[in-house]
């Protein structure tokens, strides 16, 4: 069987690392650590589950499966081409890739600008350099790893490793009081948050990409593609952890010392000034800049190429540009507005996408547990649905919702996925027996 050399396979495993790690994954560890204080730990252990664990996973079974289309295909057709295009949009050009440059706008530009409130114009002007850049690099998805692997990726962690060195050898104080949220179950607290950076419904992307570039790199054999695409998955997560865990560590100590701020960034921010001034502003700058960038490129190929699927009159080029000029325009007129819609969508989302990696692995013979697979995701996509549009202020539409159990901690739809596989089980079990 083919396989990549171990230094190959690291550069692969750091190009989805680098696609994985946006401005979001930078944010949330500093804010649980400043938040959980003493009992940091107990929450990154949480934490871990929902932003490494699953998001691993989902490369994992996508890899094995053969693409999401065909994981989707064991509910039905029509289930994996509607699911498939939700995902693709919603963290594509509706959400994900607009927020990539106005995020790294409000980290890497606003905080140098005098008086602090930058006009349409100067975000326009960095918009649209920031959406060149991406687009260029986007447009040869299989040189990724030359690109992102091989340099970004190692200046990210190269900066992130200069403040989390700093925060050891001279740390603003020392793990502070947990807050109410973390106090009672941190480890919940934690999942919650993972769960939050949406890493898993963008693994369902990325590993086709990720396959493109194990491709670039001479491994021909599909079981070989297969096995190093999992590889790859597996060092990627081993890196974020690494990542999360110096961040979560970056932000206990300085919440210990400077109190809980409102947010992750503004965490950071405290951090880098005490530890080196002006001067770490400029780092925390380059830090999301980068950050945002390879998840920008990552996001703009994978949407490319799945769209060339279903439209292949139309080529990868053209859909690269489309997605960069479209995401430019609502990073600047219309985010706020597409967040209020899209957001609801994501957490509806979401737990479909959990359930049915969970399922590729449980049940990884769809044909034989098809009514497993519509049952459990059939519930499952009802109730988030349900309690999204709850969360959206139309809760008057659904009532009893808060019976569900676990509703309370953010998991309603847990209850219905089980049921809906336990309804799937007994049916198959059922089948066999008439047919048998």
């Amino acid at each position: 069987m083919e396989r990549l050399p171990k230094q190959k396979l690291v550069l692969v495993g750091l190009t989805l690392f680098s696609m994985f790690f946006g401005a979001g994954n930078l944010i949330f560890p500093p804010f649980l650590g400043a938040s959980a204080g003493t009992n940091i730990w107990i929450a990154m252990a949480g934490f871990a589950v929902t932003a490494i664990g699953f998001p691993v996973l989902g490369v994992v079974a996508v890899a094995k499966s053969g693409g999401l289309n065909k994981l989707a295909g064991h509910v039905h057709p029509r289930f994996a081409f509607i699911f498939t295009l939700l995902i693709y949009l919603s963290i594509g050009p509706c959400l994900a890739i607009p927020r990539t440059a106005s995020t790294s706008f409000e980290m890497a530009v606003v905080p140098f600008l005098k008086g602090g409130s930058p006009g349409a114009l100067t975000q326009f002007l960095y918009s649209a350099v920031f959406f060149t850049i991406a687009f260029v690099v986007s447009l040869k998805p299989d040189k990724l790893t030359d690109r992102l692997g091989k340099i970004m990726t190692p200046c990210l962690l190269a900066l992130i490793v200069v403040i989390f060195a700093g925060s050891v050898v001279h740390p603003a104080g020392s793990y502070g009081i947990p807050s109410k949220s973390y106090g009672s179950n941190p480890f919940v607290k934690g999942f919650l948050e993972g769960y939050l950076t949406m890493d898993t419904i963008a693994a369902l992307n990325f590993g086709i990409i990720i396959s493109l570039n194990v491709q670039a790199m001479g491994i021909k054999q599909e079981a070989s593609v297969v096995k190093e695409t999992i590889q790859a998955g597996f060092v990627a997560g081993g890196v974020l952890l690494a990542v999360y865990s110096a961040l979560a560590h970056v932000g206990a100590v300085t919440g210990g010392a400077m109190g809980l701020g409102e947010n992750g960034a503004q965490t950071l921010n405290q951090a880098v000034r005490f530890l080196y001034g002006n001067g770490g502003l400029v780092m925390l700058a380059a830090i999301f800049f980068i950050a945002c960038l390879n998840t920008c490129i990552g996001l703009i190929s994978c949407c490319s190429r799945y769209f060339c699927t279903i439209v292949p009159k139309v080529g990868y080029r053209v859909w690269a540009f489309t997605f960069a000029l479209v995401s430019l325009v609502i990073s600047n007129i219309g985010l706020t507005r597409i967040l209020e819609i899209s957001v609801p969508v994501l957490n509806a989302i979401y737990p479909i996408a959990i359930v049915l990696i969970l399922l590729s692995f449980g049940f990884p013979d769809g044909r034989k547990w098809k009514a497993v697979y519509a049952c459990s995701i059939s519930l499952t996509g009802i109730t988030s649905v349900l309690l999204s549009l709850e969360q959206a202020g139309l809760s008057f539409l659904i009532p009893g919702l808060s019976m569900l159990p676990l509703y309370d901690m953010g998991l309603g739809w847990i209850g219905p996925a089980i049921t809906g596989l336990l309804a799937g089980v007994l049916a198959c079990l059922a089948g066999y027996r008439n047919r048998s």
